[in-house]
């Protein structure tokens, strides 16, 4: 099953409306953006958005801040980044919705392996706590558009082989991240998974990576849906262009 939708849902207000208006379009999922902070404070609230999500077929996700890094040099900057986190995955559980997307971290001045075992090693903190509170969410660190950040595909696919975890692929980030993409190269790695939870968009970039999201063109759409289809997976595609509502739309049109 190909999943569409946008990021963003609108205040706490509006959610149930747009959410039916989503519906109408014919969308079937929808990011909620805590990306600067948990704006749902209410867990009851955030029950009603979640269960209103569940009856129009709705799958919600959630991007955390952007205010993480799980292998800073300060070790309050980590227990914060996981507190973000954490709170981000209560929301969840109550939104019904079960994978919490977040940038991991940066490398700084450590290797690839260094930053790897720190972001590991928070990751693991983070899901004995989710276990103990019987939250039903999945931590999904994301593909990251700067290679200053930790976060490329075979990171997150080792992160969730060693510890359970899920992970966001954006394959707007992996194009700025290389400067190039290759589909059969990616499904060829991530067909195995029972599902596949992803954000698209166009996409500006520089030699360093990422600059900034774009309009998504139908041409690369229609080359993203060619894979998909062509390696079967199950995927939610979340679009994060200036028009993700616009752009979703114009994606299911064409599956």
């Amino acid at each position: 099953m190909i999943r569409v939708g946008p990021s963003g849902i609108g205040g706490v207000k509006e959610a149930i409306d747009v959410l039916k208006q989503y519906k109408k379009a014919g969308l079937s999922a929808a990011e909620v953006e805590f990306t600067y902070g948990v704006y749902i404070k209410n867990n009851e609230d955030a029950r009603k958005i979640g269960e209103v999500a569940k009856k129009l077929g709705i799958m919600l996700s959630i991007h955390a801040p952007y205010y993480i890094n799980l292998a800073s040099n300060d070790k309050k900057k980590i227990e914060a980044s996981k507190k973000r986190i954490l709170s981000c995955c209560e929301k969840a559980h109550y939104l019904k919705a079960k994978y919490v997307v977040f940038h991991a971290a940066y490398y700084g001045k450590r290797n690839a392996a260094q930053t790897y075992e720190m972001v590991k090693k928070a990751i693991i903190d983070m899901q004995k706590v989710i276990k103990k509170k019987r939250w039903n969410v999945k931590l999904a660190p994301e593909t990251t558009g700067k290679r200053s950040q930790f976060g490329n595909l075979d990171e997150l696919l080792k992160l969730a082989k060693e510890t359970g975890c899920s992970f966001c692929v954006d394959f707007a980030h992996m194009l700025a991240r290389e400067g190039r993409i290759d589909y059969d190269e990616i499904f060829r790695k991530i067909k195995k998974f029972e599902h596949i939870h992803s954000h698209f968009s166009g996409i500006e970039f520089t030699d360093k990576g990422e600059r900034r999201h774009l309009i998504t063109p139908i041409a690369k759409i229609k080359e993203l849906l060619k894979y998909i289809k062509k390696y079967k997976v199950d995927i939610t595609i979340i679009n994060e262009s200036p028009d993700p509502v616009g752009d979703s739309i114009k994606t299911t049109k064409l599956i």
